[in-house]
C-alpha cells in the first residue's frame, strides 16, 4: 500500500479538520451499521456509507486507493474475512459477524473507523470475539499519551486480546493517519512496553485491533484484497482514529 514516511504532526487547525473529517466517517459508518441485518447484501451497506459521503460534500479514501485499485467506498469483511472485504452480492445471514471500514477525506485530511457487529443472533464465541476486541480498542486509546510510546499501545492491545485466549494478527498494523492514509508510525497489535516511537502532541493515529479466534495467520484471496484467517476461524475488527493531545486521548472519528 502507498506509504508517506515520516511522522506529521498536526496543529490544532488540522486537527480541527480532522476532526470533522471523522465525524462525517461516523456517520457515513451509523448509516452502514443501520442497514446491517439479514438478507441484505454487502454492496447495500457499501452504499449506504457512500450516499453519506457524498451528501456531506466529502470524498471517500478508499475508492481507487492501492494496486489495484479498491473498487469501493468501504471495506465490509464477513466472518473469516479479517479486513478489505470487497461489497459485491454477497447477503448477509442471520449469525454472521461483518466488519466495516470507511475512510473519508475532508479538505485534504482523512478520517479513518472500523467497527463489526453481529446479523442477528451471534453465537457466544462471536459475542465475545466483539467485546474483547473493541475492549482492546479501548485499551490503545487510553495509552494514547505524550509520555508513552507506540510499543506501550501495543502492548495494552495485546495483552487484552490475549488474556481472552485470542489471537492478534502479525501481518497489519495500525499507522499514522493525515493528509495521507498511511503515514508513519506503524502501530502494530503487539508489542512491548516503553518501546517503539515515541508518543507527541499532534501525532494522529489510526489504532485497529485485527482479532482472530484461533490463529495469527492469514491469507489474501484471489482478489488481491481480501484478508482472511489462513483456518477460516472468526475475525473482528475495531478502528479509530486517535490524535495525541496536551489534554489526553482525542477520538478524532467519533459523530
Amino acid at each position: 500500500m502507498p506509504w508517506k514516511r515520516g511522522i506529521s504532526l498536526k496543529t490544532p487547525e488540522e486537527l480541527a479538520i480532522m476532526r470533522e473529517a471523522g465525524r462525517i466517517n461516523a456517520r457515513a459508518l451509523a448509516a452502514a451499521r443501520a442497514v446491517i441485518r439479514p438478507g441484505v447484501t454487502t454492496a447495500d451497506i457499501n452504499a449506504a456509507a457512500a450516499e453519506v459521503i457524498r451528501n456531506h460534500g466529502a470524498q471517500p479514501a478508499f475508492l481507487g486507493y492501492g494496486e489495484p485499485p479498491f473498487p469501493a467506498v468501504t471495506t465490509v469483511s464477513v466472518n473469516d474475512e479479517l479486513v478489505h472485504g470487497i461489497p459485491g452480492k454477497r447477503k448477509l445471514r442471520e449469525g454472521d459477524i461483518v466488519s466495516v471500514d470507511c475512510g473519508t477525506v475532508f479538505e485534504g485530511y482523512v478520517g479513518d473507523s472500523a467497527f463489526s457487529v453481529g446479523v442477528g443472533s451471534i453465537s457466544t464465541l462471536a459475542e465475545k470475539l466483539l467485546r474483547v476486541t473493541e475492549a482492546a480498542l479501548e485499551a490503545g486509546i487510553l495509552k494514547m499519551v505524550a509520555a508513552n510510546r507506540t510499543g506501550d499501545v501495543s502492548a495494552a492491545i495485546q495483552e487484552v486480546v490475549e488474556r481472552a485466549g485470542f489471537q492478534v494478527v502479525r501481518d497489519y498494523t495500525g499507522h499514522g493517519v493525515g493528509r495521507a492514509m498511511h503515514e508513519d508510525p506503524q502501530v502494530p497489535n503487539y508489542g512491548q512496553a516503553g518501546r517503539g516511537v515515541p508518543l507527541r502532541e499532534g501525532m494522529t493515529i489510526a489504532l485497529e485491533p485485527m482479532v482472530l479466534v484461533s490463529t495469527n495467520e492469514t491469507a489474501v484471496l484471489d482478489n488481491h484484497w481480501t484478508v482472511v484467517s489462513a483456518d477460516g476461524s472468526l475475525t473482528a475488527h475495531f478502528e479509530h482514529t486517535v490524535a495525541v493531545t496536551a489534554d489526553g486521548p482525542l477520538i478524532l472519528t467519533l459523530e
